[in-house]
C-alpha cells in the first residue's frame, strides 16, 4: 500500500478529510502527519484518526532531523495541507516530485511568502475578483512555484467578505485534493 506523509500547522479539515478518504478507500495510507505547531488543532484530529504524529522545531526542520524522520517512514507522496513554513530544501532534494502542496487561491495569482489562508481571501475580496479556487502543486525551492497538476475555480462576486470565499475554497479542497493524490499515486 501506497504511504503518504501529511505536513499541517493549523485546524486540520483538509488532513482529516484525506485520513477519512485513504481509510475509506483503502488505496493508500496516511502513515503519519508532521507538524510545526505543538498546538495545532491537527494533530488532535490525527491522533483520533490513528495516525502517528510528530512535532518538530524550526531547527529541526533546517538541521536535518525532519529528513531523517521523514526517511524512517519510507513516503511514496508528501502531502503539505496547510503547512506554514517554507519547504526546506533537503527534503525537496530527497524526494523530487514526490511533495505536493495545495494553495487557496489560482496560482500564479496571490502566492509566495505570506500568501496562505485568510490572507489570500482578503486580497481576493480587496480586487474584486469575480473567481478564486484552488492550486495543487509540486513542491520545489521556491513557494507556489511548483509544475500544477491541478486547479479548480468557483464564482467568487457574490461573497461579501473573506470568510464567505474561504468557505467555497475550503469546499473544493475537499473535493479534490484527495483525488488529485490518489490520481498522483496510481
Amino acid at each position: 500500500m501506497k504511504k503518504i506523509i501529511l505536513f499541517a500547522s493549523g485546524s486540520g479539515s483538509n488532513a482529516a478529510n484525506i485520513i477519512n478518504y485513504f481509510q475509506a478507500k483503502k488505496t493508500a495510507e496516511v502513515v503519519a502527519v508532521f507538524s510545526n505547531n505543538p498546538n495545532a488543532k491537527v494533530l488532535e484530529k490525527a491522533s483520533n484518526l490513528q495516525v502517528e504524529t510528530y512535532v518538530f522545531t524550526k531547527e529541526e526542520l533546517n538541521s536535518g532531523q525532519v529528513l531523517q524522520k521523514t526517511n524512517e517512514f519510507q513516503p511514496d507522496l508528501i502531502v503539505l495541507a496547510g503547512f506554514l513554513w517554507k519547504f526546506p530544501d533537503d527534503i525537496v532534494a530527497a524526494y523530487p516530485n514526490k511533495i505536493i502542496n495545495i494553495h487557496p487561491a489560482l496560482l500564479p495569482k496571490y502566492g509566495g511568502k505570506g500568501m496562505y489562508g485568510m490572507n489570500v481571501h482578503r486580497t481576493v475580496l480587496e480586487n474584486k475578483d469575480s473567481r478564486s479556487g484552488i492550486s495543487i502543486h509540486f513542491v520545489n525551492e521556491n513557494y507556489d512555484e511548483g509544475a500544477m497538476i491541478f486547479q479548480a475555480d468557483v464564482l467568487v462576486s457574490d461573497c461579501q467578505t473573506a470568510e464567505e470565499i474561504a468557505v467555497k475554497v475550503q469546499e473544493l479542497e475537499h473535493i479534490h485534493f484527495p483525488e488529485v493524490i490518489e490520481k498522483i499515486l496510481k
